[in-house]
């Protein structure tokens, strides 16, 4: 491939990581922990956009069980979240492995 077709391939690549960052408003994910007492929903740009607590995960004795379950949930989303978006990256590349950071993030 010559250099002038590699070039055009890379903006091409840009232009569409572009849209891919527009579309990562939309994805959402939700984690939970606890059979579900701690939920957390975070969107495509690494957002927490909710936090529901059932009235049972709350223990006043015991706030640290509280807080690892909050982290736990935000773990499980988090982990939905670089699924879904690497497999957005593989959609937007054919598959072919980009190193991270080569497209701006």
């Amino acid at each position: 491939m010559n250099p002038m077709d590699l070039f055009k391939n890379l903006q091409n690549l840009q232009s569409q990581f572009g849209e891919m960052q527009e579309k990562l408003k939309h994805i959402q994910a939700t984690g939970t922990a606890g059979g579900e007492m701690v939920r957390v929903d975070m969107n495509g740009q690494m957002e927490v956009t909710s936090i529901k607590i059932e009235p049972e995960a709350v223990d006043p004795n015991d706030i640290k069980m509280l807080e690892d379950l909050i982290l736990a949930a935000f773990h499980n989303a988090s982990g939905k979240i670089r699924e879904k978006l690497q497999q957005e990256a593989s959609n937007l590349t054919g598959g072919m492995d980009i190193p991270p950071g080569f497209m701006g993030s």
